[in-house]
């Protein structure tokens, strides 16, 4: 049997493992909407998806007072926290989770969400024994800086040649880069397969058993 390209797999949460995007973006403009903001339209809320929550919010509002991103962010997690127990996965997410884990694959998560926000979510899902490893944007830098995937890879004893990132957005891919790790792209997700298609992702999957198929083959 031919030796596999990869011996670990971080996946971006949001938009690539749970069905998030819609309500991260509504979140965004509830939160401008009750400090009376200008409200950033869904394009480019769903562009700053993947980043810590403190860069979301100075990215998808730069010309605002600094005073309000404190708030931006507070107001935000008051609206996320009412509806995130009605989020789910994607269709096919914990088959392709459980049958990695089975080949032996190391899995983690890279994510913009907070540990706590992350935690929730993975007691809620149920897939918490899945993964090895997990790193969130308030423990270290936000992506794209490489941090998150150099430290899961350090953490675990893992080469970065052979980890894999896959996400949503080109902040993952952006990642990926600057770590020196390949990367996937699901086009499902927060960003636009053009915009993906720009860092020459090694695939681009449009669900998650396409996703499962390319990396039971390639992976």
């Amino acid at each position: 049997m031919a030796r596999k390209q990869y011996d670990f797999i971080v996946f971006d949460w949001d938009g690539t493992l749970m069905d998030s995007t819609a309500t991260i973006v509504k979140c965004i403009q509830s939160a401008a909407r009750d400090l009376g903001l200008p409200v950033p339209d869904a394009h480019k809320a769903a562009f700053v998806i993947g980043l810590s929550l403190d860069s979301a919010m100075q990215a998808v509002m730069p010309d605002i007072d600094p005073k309000y991103y404190p708030r931006m962010v507070e107001r935000y997690r008051y609206h996320y926290l009412s509806q995130d127990d009605e989020l789910v996965l994607f269709d096919g997410v914990t088959e392709m989770l459980a049958d990695l884990s089975q080949q032996g694959y190391f899995l983690a998560v890279a994510t913009g969400k907070s540990r706590v926000g992350l935690n929730r979510a993975l007691n809620a899902s149920k897939l918490l024994s899945l993964f090895d490893a997990t790193r969130c944007a308030d423990e270290t830098f936000s992506k794209p800086h490489p941090a998150m995937l150099l430290e899961l890879t350090r953490e675990l004893g893992q080469e970065v040649k052979r980890t894999l990132m896959i996400g949503d957005t080109t902040h993952d891919l952006q990642m990926a880069s600057n770590a020196g790790a390949d990367a996937v792209a699901v086009n499902y997700g927060a960003h636009p397969e053009a915009l993906l298609q720009t860092l020459q992702p090694r695939f681009m999957a449009s669900t998650v058993p396409q996703l499962h198929a390319w990396l039971n083959e390639h992976g």
